[in-house]
């Protein structure tokens, strides 16, 4: 699989390169993800949190997301 450019113009979709594909080819097509705003640090803060998180939960001691949702939801 390869990926191609396109810009949207005018709510259509504009591919700068030639494409050789057959005709009626159907594409699937996603957005492109920037990514994020973290730097190196805040990076390997994040993937910590995130490890200590996945331990926690593999222990049990974790909560269930419909508590955190629900808990969440009552603070309207």
């Amino acid at each position: 699989m390869h990926a191609l450019k396109a810009n949207v113009r005018k709510g259509h979709l504009v591919v700068e390169q030639a494409i050789d594909l057959p005709e009626g080819t159907e594409l699937e097509l996603t957005i492109a993800d920037p990514g994020d705003d973290l730097d190196d640090s805040e990076r390997a803060e994040l993937h910590a949190a995130l490890s200590k998180a996945w331990d926690t939960a593999r222990l049990g001691k974790g909560h269930p997301a419909t508590a955190l949702l629900s808990k969440l939801r009552s603070r309207k």
